[in-house]
């Protein structure tokens, strides 16, 4: 299940959104020779990436902020970057660009927290703009609870879009991450899961005064959970690219 669009258009240029997707690239393509190269990828993760180990340990704090601008693969990098097109554009425009920039770092280290506390001791290092883009995730929630997000299903050979309110598809999003997360077993690697749940949570948290200061539960009333302005429609038979309001 992959969110491709979302329906609400968003009336400013996200340039923040575009220069968090376009350095995410371009730091992946910097070390990506290295894929070929396992003993200098793994110096490279343990220099920058985040290992909860050392954070507890008051080393390497640097690796809050370097760990969410790198990936473990084209395919972890091609998913968060997807996540953070659909909904980082409509977070930017409400909160403006410089607080959406802090909102967005902000949750990246609340989301490696998360993780830091579910399992302190661990030495594998974490990577990833997955927390950061979960908090960004929580916030849209917390704004356009009804806002229309257009899914693809892929089951085999079967291609379906369909869209879903937003607070379907993230609540079940959310869900996921606890529910994984309380299943797996952290020392053994692989999805970080609380720092996804963390992030997320970070998220709503950190976007209740933007909240609060249009209206809170009067600004839910006044939209309904919707977009504060008309919804873009779409032909689910074809992937159109997303336009703007003027």
């Amino acid at each position: 299940m992959f969110p491709i669009r979302d329906h609400n258009p968003s009336e400013r240029t996200p340039y923040v959104t575009y220069a968090l997707i376009a350095i995410n690239v371009i730091v992946f393509l910097s070390y990506w020779p290295l894929f070929n190269d396992e003993p200098a990828l793994a110096a490279f993760f343990d220099t920058w990436a985040m290992r909860p180990v050392e954070i507890v340990n008051g080393a390497e704090p640097y690796t809050l902020v370097t760990s969410m601008f790198l990936h473990g693969g084209f395919m972890h990098l091609a998913g968060n970057m997807l996540f953070l097109w659909v909904f980082g554009d409509n977070l930017e425009d409400q909160m403006g660009h410089l607080p959406y920039l802090g909102f967005y770092l902000a949750s990246g280290v609340g989301a490696a927290f998360g993780q830091l506390f579910a399992d302190p001791n661990s030495v594998i290092p974490m990577v990833g703009a997955s927390g950061a883009i979960a908090g960004v995730m929580g916030g849209y929630l917390l704004l356009f609870p009804k806002a229309k997000v257009d899914i693809l299903i892929i089951i085999i050979v079967f291609f379906k879009i369909f869209p879903v309110p937003a607070w379907i598809m993230l609540g079940l999003w959310f869900a996921f991450q606890l529910f994984n997360g309380v299943a797996a077993d952290a020392a053994s690697g692989g999805v970080a899961y609380w720092a996804h749940a963390g992030g997320f949570i970070v998220g709503v948290v950190l976007a209740l005064p933007l909240w609060i200061r249009l209206g809170g539960s009067a600004f839910w009333r006044r939209t309904e959970g919707h977009p504060p302005h008309p919804e873009a429609q779409y032909d689910t038979s074809s992937i159109p690219s997303i336009g703007r309001r003027k």
